[in-house]
């Protein structure tokens, strides 16, 4: 039986009776948690378990927001606090191949957390390129100021989390750096020149576009689209994402349930996958939102649903080697301590 084009959140720690009955019947290709479904090691691993089961696929990807710093979902004193992107790039003596070393160290780490409680998708590593007018929504959760750093840390991060037996989300695509809005809360417009956006904004994309996963921007591109955001703009995803950038990947929606995009969550769905997303996401775990998204969707068969199959093929048999104890004590000398469990 074939899934269906959409991720979902669940409403708590424990699935419900009614989400395990709306899950079966709708049939979603994965699920997404939030602080709201983790509580302890124990309790994650019983609730991965059960939304698998709920619709009877034992490989279904399983997503987190754990990027580190102010968006980490899984927290102390069950996992170790992360710092956030930009605080690779700032590692005392401002060694690039030292920072590229830590960010895949800390990637590995996280996947290790991730990978024992049953998550197998992470939504790392943000590749957007911040700029000076842009929103805080994005700060320090950069790896970098400029495309090179942010390529060359994106990459060591995505590596860490495969060879951990996690997937890496690149995400927001075709870039949110120069967005002057937070998306949860409004439609931000970016009027920069496509010459702009290509040489800055796209560029870590590019270079990461052998990644399985992609995570769209509800941004405007006045350049390429002036009506429609990313997510619901054929413009955008056939000519930047697909086209300027090269990605073929599985690609998937920022939250439906965000501000920024307007009309019912049907519509939204529908626009979504219109445009050319392969899978919409919808977080919030609000049964109703939920119900109406699952009438927006379709099933995810022909070229979305191959991109699926080799997404979920690009999981290791067996994650790489990991002394648990060295790889910590490493992290931790690299930060002085800041960040020690």
């Amino acid at each position: 039986m074939t899934s269906r084009a959409v991720i979902f959140g669940c409403s708590g720690p424990v699935l419900t009776r009614e989400e395990r009955a709306f899950f079966r019947d709708v049939r979603p290709w994965g699920f997404i948690l939030f602080a709201r479904n983790v509580e302890t090691p124990d309790q994650v691993r019983r609730l991965t378990a059960s939304l698998r089961d709920a619709i009877g696929r034992p490989e279904a990807p399983i997503l987190i927001d754990q990027e580190g710093g102010r968006v980490q979902r899984m927290r102390p004193p069950h996992w170790r606090r992360y710092p956030p992107g930009r605080a690779y790039g700032q590692i005392a003596g401002n060694d690039p191949l030292l920072a590229r070393e830590v960010a895949r160290l800390g990637a590995r780490l996280i996947a290790h957390d991730l990978a024992g409680v049953g998550i197998n998708v992470d939504c790392v590593p943000l590749l957007d390129v911040p700029d000076p007018s842009g929103h805080e929504i994005i700060g320090d959760r950069a790896y970098g100021q400029s495309p090179e750093e942010v390529i060359r840390l994106g990459r060591a991060a995505a590596e860490g989390l495969i060879a951990g037996g996690v997937l890496p989300v690149v995400k927001h695509m075709p870039g949110h750096g120069r967005a002057r809005a937070d998306t949860h809360l409004e439609l931000p417009v970016v009027e920069a020149p496509l010459e702009a956006l290509e040489r800055r904004d796209f560029a870590p994309f590019k270079a990461l576009s052998d990644m399985p996963l992609g995570m769209t921007a509800h941004v405007i591109y006045a350049a390429l689209d002036a009506a429609r955001p990313g997510t619901t703009s054929k413009t955008v995803i056939r000519e930047a994402i697909r086209g300027a950038i090269g990605f073929d990947g599985l690609l998937m929606t920022d939250d439906l349930s965000m501000k920024a995009l307007s009309g019912d969550f049907a519509t939204r769905a529908k626009s979504a996958l219109a445009a050319g997303v392969d899978v919409v996401l919808h977080c919030n775990g609000e049964m109703a939102e939920m119900a109406a998204v699952a009438n927006g969707v379709r099933e995810l068969t022909g070229r979305s649903a191959r991109r699926a199959k080799a997404a979920l093929a690009r999981l290791p048999r067996a994650p790489e080697p990991l002394d648990l104890a060295e790889a910590r004590a490493r992290f931790e000398a690299a930060f002085d301590g800041r960040f020690a469990a």
